[in-house]
């Protein structure tokens, strides 16, 4: 099938190129000179592990392309994605900016020929779809169209294996027609046996906000675990063990940390209370959920400011890991972007590294971090490591060297990635969340 991707960042990209790989015909469209030109060279805006190798491919095959023209692709398309940003509006009061959306449905509209089906890969609040459709006609009475809603559950650092493996797919839709296209763009996946959730519109749009707002729970829930944990010197980790082998509870998002972060949870979980607001309700679990998770945040600062003995003021912290999570180079609503500012105001001298994140990371924290090129360097006469996000390559780091590196062997580890005994046979004084 002829396939057009109306956005190129990180759901658009994964997503076209993916459907390139099931062997759709595929245009990337995005208004983003600088970023198409980059794209069209082989040069990847985003870092997804595997996404590179794929995009080449898929290009040289002659199945993917990227463009800053919509009229012929949209002329010669049954199925237009739009796959734009919906961020949370700058006003700050939860609701989702959708001026994107609302734009890329303008620009469309007159260029409709034949049939074609108009999905929401976005993230968007329910009613947006049916926006979408009037706008459309409003613009183009004479079109023929359906608009359905296909949301994305794709997680960082393994998109594509969620993307080409899914647990299920979930289709919004109206007319047997819209199915009809949707099933057969998602038709390679039937070999897997991969569940097609279909859906009326609105069901589709809220499934979800809901799926974010309950992974959010879980996470918040076991942060607030974790806290209680420390006070009475129980083990976090052995615990989560304990409930997660429940089938009814499950293992995933059972890790305590410093609270979620990322482009979804956060906005996704702001935006669902607005909806439910503006329906008359009030969803009192997803507001708890949000403010544990700002709590975690600051509540981590203290925990790094009483492993440095009371204060943090002119000592030097080697901080190992930037991005919200590991294999990704997004900063969006990083833990670190909260705490880390606030040692440097109370006059820490912090050296970083982060394997992907650091050019990110320096849009969003204080002038005065200082950037290295490994874990080893930022060690070098550190009083204290800060383990802040788990990439692979920092749970196993050489103890013997790091502590011949630094001034004083002090690790607050963040995300649990060692162990307390281990590290004390080691010499290190050791701080973990929800473990003694």
């Amino acid at each position: 099938m002829k396939i057009t991707i109306i956005g190129t960042g990180y759901v658009g990209l994964v997503t076209g190129t993916c459907f390139a790989e099931f062997g759709h015909h595929v245009t990337c469209v995005d208004n983003d000179e600088s970023k198409i030109d980059k794209l069209t060279h082989g040069v990847i805006p985003i870092y997804e592990p595997g996404l590179n190798t794929m995009v080449a491919k898929n290009v040289a095959e002659g199945r993917l392309k990227f463009s800053q023209q919509l009229g012929e692709s949209v002329a010669e398309t049954e199925a237009v994605f739009l796959a734009v940003g919906t961020p949370s509006s700058r006003r700050g009061d939860g609701y989702a900016d959708l001026s994107y959306i609302f734009e890329a449905a303008r620009e469309i509209a007159p260029l409709l020929q034949g049939y074609t089906v108009i999905v929401d890969k976005s993230t968007v609040p329910v009613g947006t779809a049916r926006q979408v459709a009037r706008i459309i006609h409003e613009l183009n009475p004479t079109a023929d169209f359906d608009v359905a809603s296909n949301p994305e559950f794709l997680r960082e650092g393994a998109a594509i294996t969620d993307f080409m493996r899914p647990d299920r797919v979930v289709i919004g839709v109206e007319s047997a027609r819209a199915e009809e296209v949707l099933r057969a763009i998602y038709h390679p996946l039937y070999l897997q046996e991969t569940p097609i959730v279909q859906t009326d519109i609105e069901t589709a749009e809220l499934t979800k906000y809901a799926a974010n707002a309950f992974l959010a729970t879980k996470i918040s829930f076991i942060n607030e675990i974790a806290l209680l944990c420390d006070s009475i010197g129980a083990d976090v980790v052995a615990l989560a063990k304990g409930i997660g082998m429940d089938g009814r509870i499950g293992k995933k998002f059972l890790h305590p940390g410093p609270g979620y972060g990322g482009s979804c949870f956060p906005k996704d979980t702001l935006a669902l209370m607005r909806v439910a607001q503006e329906h008359g309700q009030n969803l009192r679990i997803v507001e708890a959920t949000v403010e544990v998770n700002a709590a975690q945040k600051a509540k981590m600062v203290k925990k790094i400011r009483d492993g440095l003995g009371g204060s943090e003021a002119g000592k030097t912290i080697a901080v190992l890991g930037l991005t919200f999570k590991p294999e990704t180079d997004d900063m969006r609503d990083a833990p670190a972007i909260t705490i880390l500012p606030a040692l440097l105001e109370r006059g820490a001298i912090i050296r970083a590294h982060d394997p992907e994140g650091m050019e990110e990371a320096k849009k969003y924290l204080p002038e005065n971090m200082i950037y290295v090129e490994n874990a080893y360097e930022a060690c070098i006469d550190a009083d204290a490591i800060i383990l802040m996000t788990e990439w692979n390559q920092y749970r196993a780091l050489d103890l013997d060297k790091i502590g011949s590196l630094m001034k004083t062997k002090v690790l607050i580890d963040l995300r649990n990635v060692y162990e307390p005994q281990r590290l004390r046979k080691k010499g290190f004084a050791y701080t973990g969340v929800g473990r003694s």
